[in-house]
């Protein structure tokens, strides 16, 4: 047998390093950006560092913010090398906006082995001493490169004597030295620091963009992938190029077949087909329960996760809604499919309030799913009220109707398969009561008679405004109350809205407009002193009763504490008109 022979034991050729996945690289990690014209989607950042290098006008400190995987630490390495790069024939003397990626600088940097170049994840160093080793090693000259750059990764983690100890170095530094700083909560970032800090915020990509840059990926690869299934991937990654790629290699690895379809994505990532989506919303909004449950059931059982269902509905309303206030909207639905005509019908259908109210059911279900420990179940509680709710007119059209006495709510059409529900308004021909009969209720409700404080304190309780309710207790002093006239001097601690808000409340209240005057003297005491009077009034009346004095004057230092009237019961003699 040769010597560069192996033997063969019958298992079959053994697999090479690339079969094997030693030397596979991630999608995210093999198409990372080098340079800025490989940085899609933020073309304001790439337009302010052409611009500044190519002036010479280049901050000392860059703050990066966004959403994961947009490209922060990316931009963050390329700045670096933009700064360092001397050219492939290594003569170059100043940053440039292209680095060349070829040159001991550029590889060095994109490689992490820069000695000047260093990076720090501020998640897992907080403390004050890892910022000192930064404060010290800034004095020193750069070993080889033109700057030494600090990448500090999640800076907002940092602690709040790590960001003091920065503050001073940070705002004076060298000026071989260069600061960028990445984070995706730039709110916890103290104002002190952003403000010596050049900031960009890096958006999200918009889906048409990330999915064409997918695609030019997939080509890379040699992989074939339906348009379909990329925009799925790109809506799935909200915007996160990283996210994107994940998925993607993703969904390589998972597909088996030649073509990769959106059917092999959309069950991988748990989705539900958006006209299946249209369809159950469809026959939720009409109240065909058993038509929708089993619609969900199948959706369910074919892989669907109900937590991506309930977001495909909040979708699809919000699209509705689009469509309904601006035609030619575009957004869930692709603008040219059959589903999005679908939904153009649909939402022809139906009102904005409905739409709203859908909405809002929807979002609230969408934290019972989320939370629920069988979340298929509290799905179909939130569409089952959804249904039921889906044809209950509107509060103000009630109200309208009401006071017009045109109208009376009734309820509308239940959902097929019970026996309760909403049904539909009609008009008061179809009720036993008479148009006169409801004229006199829907006049006394929209027009009621204030005759004093008294009785504004009590409209107001009773009609949910405690708030103004205390106020005219307390902080109104009435000079004159008369239909479509108010005059009153407000106390001391009295809003200074309070005409304003009155009057307001009195012209809803009563359907005309108000006259609410703020006089500077006069006026009665307000109903609290009003009553505060009463009450001492009271309290003297009852000191002056002989037994009560008699009381008093046995038991030195009692008080007191209450008046109450004793209510005599059936069995007891009424009191004579003359007996205290």
């Amino acid at each position: 047998m040769d010597d560069t022979e192996a033997p063969s034991l019958g298992l079959g050729p053994a697999p090479t390093a690339a079969a094997s996945g030693a030397d596979y690289k991630v999608l995210a990690r093999k198409y990372r950006p080098s340079d800025f014209t490989g940085l899609i989607g933020q073309e304001a950042l790439v337009r302010t560092l052409s611009n500044a290098f190519a002036t010479g006008r280049i901050a000392h400190a860059f703050m990066l913010t966004g959403v994961r995987g947009v490209g922060k630490t990316t931009t963050a390495r390329i700045i670096a090398r933009a700064l360092n790069c001397i050219g492939t024939d290594g003569k170059g003397t100043s940053p440039t906006i292209q680095p060349c990626g070829v040159c001991e600088p550029c590889r060095a940097i994109a490689e992490s082995r820069h000695v000047d170049v260093q990076e720090m994840d501020a998640a897992s160093r907080t403390g004050i001493d890892d910022v000192r080793e930064i404060i010290e090693g800034v004095r020193y000259a750069p070993a080889s490169a033109r700057y030494k750059v600090y990448i500090i990764d999640e800076v907002h983690m940092l602690s709040k004597q790590a960001f003091n100890g920065l503050l001073k170095t940070l705002e004076e530094p060298p000026p071989h030295v260069k600061f960028v700083f990445a984070t995706t909560e730039i709110r916890k970032v103290p104002v002190t620091v952003l403000s010596r800090c050049q900031r960009f915020d890096l958006r999200r990509i918009e889906t048409p963009e990330l999915v064409a840059h997918l695609a030019n990926i997939a080509g890379q690869e040699n992989v074939r992938i339906e348009d379909a299934a990329l925009a799925l991937v790109a809506r799935a990654a909200e915007g996160s190029v990283r996210d994107a790629l994940s998925l993607l290699d993703q969904a390589i690895a998972h597909g088996t077949e030649e073509v990769i379809t959106a059917d092999i994505v959309r069950g991988m990532l748990g989705l539900a087909d958006r006209g299946r989506v249209l369809d159950l919303f469809e026959t939720v909004m009409a109240g065909k329960m058993p038509e929708a449950l089993a619609s969900l059931s199948e959706l369910y059982n074919r892989g669907a996760d109900p937590l991506a269902i309930m977001q495909d509905l909040l979708e699809t309303v919000h699209f509705l809604t689009r469509v309904k206030v601006a035609p030619g909207a575009e957004g869930f639905f692709d603008g040219a499919s059959s589903e999005a005509k679908r939904a153009a019908e649909m939402a022809g259908k139906l009102s904005v309030p409905s739409l709203t109210r859908a909405w809002t059911m929807l979002l609230k279900g969408l934290f019972e799913v989320r939370d629920a420990a069988r979340p298929v179940q509290a799905l179909e509680m939130a569409l089952i009220r959804l249904a039921y709710a889906a044809n209950l007119p509107p509060t103000d059209k009630l109200v309208r109707d009401l006071q017009d006495g045109m109208t009376v709510a009734r309820p509308g059409p239940a959902p097929s398969g019970s026996s309760g529900g909403p049904r539909m308004a009609v008009s008061n021909s179809e009720r036993p009561q008479s148009q006169a009969a409801l004229q006199p209720m829907a006049q006394a409700v929209a027009a009621p008679v204030f005759q004093s404080l008294e009785d504004l304190a009590a409209y107001a309780h009773a009609h949910g405004a405690p708030v103004l309710k205390v106020h005219i207790e307390n902080d109104m002093h009435l000079v004159s109350i008369e239909p479509g006239r108010l005059e009153f001097r407000p106390g001391s601690r009295a809003p200074r809205t309070l005409a304003a808000d009155l009057g307001q409340k009195l012209k809803d209240w009563t359907g005309t407009r108000w006259a609410v005057t703020v006089v500077g003297q006069g006026g009665a005491p307000t109903l609290s002193e009003q009553k505060l009077a009463a009450k001492q009034a009271r309290h003297d009346a009852v000191l002056q009763q002989p037994l009560v004095r008699a009381v008093m004057d046995r038991f030195p230092g009692a008080e007191i504490m209450a008046v109450r009237d004793m209510v005599a019961d059936d069995s007891a003699a009424a009191p004579d008109a003359d007996e205290e």
